[in-house]
């Protein structure tokens, strides 16, 4: 069990907040369901229904089983993440032991921690800004030069989604692609509208450029981190 969480009352604190930092850390079991849970559950035991366990295994040899709602049972995976700040403001990058997994431009801390949160249910997070920062100042490179970055990626999406950040990747900076361009080069030109709904899933903002797709009449339209960030990134780049 790591420190932050060797007494009762910080483990109980853990539970109050749904801290999922603490998934793995120790487990609770509610003697009144019979169940065992992560810290991060969404259930609202009470108090002096809760029992504290170190494994999985103990809170089993207790006569307790795994809660359906939080599958205690399944594997937990560490996600590291950290915030700094850029020449576009706010950035929230996260890593997993394969890679760089998500990468957003924000304005709020709190609210770009609850869509990594969301987009992760079943990680534990763990703020790390020291392990985020290589992606952030990759990040920051590729906002001032329009460069990649050579990082490890966790791309997490279909087969299609993947295709298409790929071919995002391979427009040069100062550029630009229309939707169907893009769905042209990934060999599906009828998949116009799945190119764009990918972009808008974007999980590396600047590092896969999706801020290079425009409309076929060379409009901006839309962008998952505001259309002036997007402007202010093509800019730059047909200036550099």
């Amino acid at each position: 069990m790591t420190t932050a969480y060797q007494t009762d009352d910080d483990r109980w604190a853990a539970i109050e907040r749904r801290d999922r930092a603490a998934d793995g850390a120790f487990f609770c079991g509610v003697r009144t369901t019979g169940v065992y849970c992560r810290p991060s559950c969404a259930g609202r035991p009470l108090r002096r229904n809760v029992a504290f366990y170190e494994t999985r295994e103990a809170a089993r040899a207790a006569g307790l089983r795994a809660c359906l709602r939080c599958r205690p049972d399944e594997p937990i995976e560490t996600l590291a993440y950290g915030f700094g700040q850029t020449p576009l403001g706010l950035a929230l990058a996260a890593t997993s032991q394969t890679g760089l997994a998500l990468l957003i431009l924000g304005d709020d801390r709190a609210a770009m921690a609850e869509g990594l949160a969301a987009r992760f249910p079943r990680a534990r997070l763990v703020e790390d800004d020291d392990g985020a920062a290589p992606a952030l100042a990759a990040l920051t490179a590729a906002i001032q030069s329009g460069a990649g970055a050579d990082l490890a990626l966790d791309e997490r999406g279909t087969e299609l989604q993947r295709a298409v950040w790929k071919a995002l990747r391979d427009i040069p900076a100062g550029s630009t692609a229309s939707y169907a361009q893009v769905a042209r080069a990934i060999g599906r030109p009828e998949a116009v509208r799945a190119v764009a709904q990918a972009c808008g899933a974007n999980p590396l903002a600047v590092l896969t450029p999706c801020h290079r797709v425009v409309r076929s009449d060379g409009a901006l339209s839309g962008y998952r981190w505001g259309v002036e960030r997007k402007k202010a990134l093509l800019e730059r780049e047909r200036a550099a």
